[in-house]
């Protein structure tokens, strides 16, 4: 049968990417208190197409997947990547995988136990013999306003708030990227939050997390400014990015405030430049 995709074409436009998107596939995360959890991705393949082609084969991106069933993580992506990459003759290739991943939480008085959700992506790129690797994190957290606390004579309004961490890690002797635990991302968010947001609580519970969070009351540049002073330390990772974002309780809009950088060496001092702060006026 003709192949139809391997066509000429002579309208001289090279495409950035071409590829599936919407995929949901079974795919094995790595989980610090159990070894592995089991989850469902929702997964994004791609590569480049030259100008001279008029499609690629999008059935090879299943085939590809297929064949790497099993855990993925920042180590197993560059073989799937550079599959993708021989198999369709592409010069750059693709992949985002985005995943709901559990963690079962305690609540800070009665200890009442329920399972939370986190949206978290694995993100790959090929170019040339070159990987390129992110891990991405959301976490919901809870904020106090500052200015709302100051000036009211009693109570202050506060919001959910949240932390995405894009972080890209440092390679070891053996080219593999120095392991950062989904779980420790979620625990720097929420300590640079007011306080934590949790599935289940009892009333002892509320009442701690809302005296919890009228004790620490922070903008959402202090959200950020307080994760980027633990990712400037953190010598595993390479680069990161923040963005944090209110969904205000008292406004018509959310603001936030956004955050790339990477580790300080020893001689450096630690700065921060907020890059893009409050989206809204308060």
């Amino acid at each position: 049968m003709e192949d139809v995709q391997s066509r000429l074409d002579g309208r001289g436009v090279a495409l950035d990417e071409v590829g599936v998107t919407g995929l949901r596939y079974p795919i094995v995360v790595l989980d610090r208190a159990r070894g592995q959890q089991h989850t469902v991705a929702q997964i994004a393949m791609s590569v480049n197409l030259p100008h001279q082609f008029k499609g690629t084969h999008m059935s090879r991106f299943l085939e590809v997947l297929n064949e790497h069933r099993g855990e993925v993580t920042m180590n197993t992506l560059p073989a799937i990547l550079q599959s993708v990459q021989d198999r369709l003759q592409a010069e750059s290739a693709r992949i985002e995988v985005a995943f709901p991943y559990f963690l079962e939480r305690e609540a800070p008085v009665t200890a009442a136990r329920a399972l939370m959700g986190y949206s978290c992506a694995f993100v790959g790129r090929r170019y040339g013999g070159r990987n390129d690797f992110m891990l991405r994190v959301e976490t919901p957290i809870t904020t106090l306003c500052p200015c709302s606390k100051a000036i009211s004579d009693y109570g202050a309004h506060n919001q959910r708030g949240y932390v995405t961490i894009d972080i890209k890690g440092q390679t070891d002797e053996k080219g593999e990227h120095r392991l950062i635990w989904i779980e420790e991302l979620i625990e720097i968010a929420e300590r640079s939050a007011s306080a934590p947001v949790y599935p289940l609580l009892k009333r002892p519970d509320e009442r701690h997390v809302t005296m919890q969070a009228f004790d620490n009351p922070v903008f959402v540049e202090d959200v950020v400014r307080n994760v980027a002073i633990e990712l400037q330390a953190e010598t595993r990772i390479s680069w990161f990015r923040i963005h944090a974002r209110n969904d205000e309780s008292i406004h018509n809009h959310s603001v936030f405030a956004q955050l790339e950088g990477s580790p300080s060496t020893e001689e450096q001092r630690p700065t921060v430049d907020v890059s893009a702060t409050a989206a809204a006026i308060r």
